[in-house]
């Protein structure tokens, strides 16, 4: 078994125990590489079908490409396609051009999502976060509990032996469940190869740009790159020291930015 075939079935793995343990139970997608991997792993864990709700929470500032792509692939596969937003925030006019990201993101993102859980009770909630990512993602753990008001313990993270996932919880938690926790930047990559995965073509360089990583239009921006291919992103990747968010906006602000956030229940 090579590492793709550890890290997939790993994934399956913990896929299955969270369908298993939750009868209520959803799936967050940014139609980014990571979430996009994930519901292709979803598609092998059930025998092509993806059983429960797939989540866009949706801040109305993604790219065109983006909501292209959501609307085709969630036709294609035969999603069960929810869509969330803070519609009162949108309602007030909470924007990037009126308001700091740090304020957007947990608008438009964190209390959207809240709102949304708290309409729709899911006791399950599958995220496509990996640890190499960003600082705090490293603290998660497979299976990691929120509290009643979505918050996150970061400084209490209970070891997971022997593949013991933490599936109980109390009325009003929700337990959030990672199945590529321990993928990198490049595995995802490899995968996406060898599985002939789709992505937003906003990944694939043009004009000597491309996106490494992508949120919403306003605070996402491109970086140099010729890499118009998944080989030659490969190989970009494995010379590269530069962040993977780098061109993300709102981490620019504060350096725990995504930490404060996380712990109130961002994704």
């Amino acid at each position: 078994m090579d590492r793709l075939d550890r890290l997939e079935a790993e994934s399956i793995y913990a896929l299955r125990e969270a369908y298993r343990h939750f009868t209520s139970l959803a799936m967050l997608w940014s139609m980014g590489k990571d979430s996009t991997v994930m519901l292709w792993l979803a598609k092998k864990a059930f025998n092509g079908h993806v059983p429960f709700p797939v989540v866009h929470i949706d801040t109305s500032f993604k790219f065109p490409e983006m909501y292209a792509f959501r609307d085709r692939l969630a036709k294609a596969w035969g999603l069960n396609l929810l869509i969330g937003r803070n519609e009162a925030a949108l309602k007030k006019g909470v924007s990037y051009a009126t308001h700091d990201a740090l304020t957007v993101c947990h608008e438009l993102k964190t209390v959207a999502l809240q709102q949304f859980m708290k309409e729709k009770q899911f006791a399950g909630l599958i995220l496509a976060i990996r640890a190499d990512e960003e600082g705090s993602r490293s603290k998660e753990r497979v299976f990691s509990k929120r509290n009643a008001d979505f918050e996150w313990d970061y400084t209490d993270q209970p070891p997971e032996l022997w593949d013991q996932f933490n599936t109980d919880v109390k009325k009003g938690e929700h337990v959030r469940i990672h199945p590529i926790l321990h993928w990198t930047e490049v595995d995802v990559w490899e995968y996406v190869k060898r599985e002939n995965i789709p992505c937003v073509p906003l990944y694939f360089a043009k004009n000597g740009k491309r996106y490494r990583s992508l949120g919403c239009q306003p605070i996402t921006h491109p970086i140099r790159s010729d890499a118009d291919t998944v080989d030659k992103i490969i190989a970009e990747l494995r010379a590269t020291k530069t962040a993977e968010r780098e061109g993300r906006g709102q981490d620019k602000e504060d350096r725990y930015a995504l930490q404060k956030l996380r712990a109130k229940g961002y994704m």
